[in-house]
């Protein structure tokens, strides 16, 4: 891998500045962090996690197999996710699997994105999936052998079978994703939907620097179709703290009434 290209691949997040935010916005990510961790605190009293839920009834866990089997799917939203592991080591993911159970992958589809919506242009786009059955990658959670959240990431074509949109249009979809109903488990539908919106300024930076890994390995293998270079797995990707995620946004929040009250 070039060095410059793995380099880009970790986007650091840990000083965004929440004062930025758009007040929905943060109003939505506080509801969010509060959902998430009045659903972990629930789970954990019955010694649970989100993983926990979703692999409930199997004996087994495979690598590679996608829990539930199926994936969840909102037929409303259009919004859908599994849960899965890799091999430890598959791939360059720059140490991404160190200390992962497994990851989510979350996907909206395109009846759930916003009207006039277009995938990239792309000369080999054959294998894409089209139509109505076009779908975007948003963001993956990295997740502990305990079930607790490690980090974002996001990763190449290749890797989820997507079809390409360009990274702005992709942030359109991050407060749509939402599955309102209740199997396999209504707490970890409730928690990956609730830790996307509470992530949303992370999600966004984290596909936009997708986008510029992306563009500097086309610009370094100009002969190879970077979006299949096997190569290349894991775009971007910033460890997630909820707890100081949430204060942050409170912080934001706070300061804003403050200057409303002094205005």
């Amino acid at each position: 891998m070039a060095r410059a290209a793995k380099s880009a691949r970790k986007e650091e997040t840990r000083h965004l500045d929440m004062a930025t935010q758009p007040v929905k916005r943060l109003r939505t990510m506080l509801a969010a962090g509060e959902e998430v961790q009045e659903i972990e605190r629930v789970l954990a009293r019955s010694g649970d996690s989100v993983v926990s839920e979703l692999l409930r009834g199997h004996t087994t866990f495979y690598e590679w197999d996608h829990y539930p089997p199926g994936d969840v799917y909102d037929k409303e939203s259009h919004a859908q996710y599994f849960y899965h592991a890799h091999p430890g080591g598959h791939v360059n993911t720059g140490g991404l699997r160190d200390a992962e159970h497994g990851h989510f992958h979350t996907f909206v589809r395109a009846k759930g994105m916003p009207r006039g919506m277009k995938p990239m242009r792309h000369k080999n786009r054959d294998a894409w999936p089209m139509g109505d059955d076009a779908l975007t990658h948003v963001v993956a959670i990295s997740m502990g052998s305990k079930g607790q959240p490690l980090r974002l990431f996001t990763t190449n074509r290749w890797v989820t079978g997507e079809t390409w949109y360009r990274a702005d249009d992709v942030c359109k979809v991050i407060g749509r994703f939402v599955i309102g109903h209740a199997r396999p488990s209504w707490p970890a539908n409730r928690w990956v939907g609730a830790m996307i919106r509470l992530f949303w300024p992370q999600v966004m930076l984290l596909l936009k620097a997708r986008d510029q890994v992306i563009g500097s390995w086309s610009a370094q293998n100009p002969d190879l179709d970077t979006l299949e270079d096997r190569r290349l797995e894991v775009a971007s990707q910033a460890a997630v703290d909820i707890e100081a995620q949430i204060a942050a946004v409170r912080a934001a929040l706070d300061a804003r009434a403050k200057d409303a009250d002094s205005a």
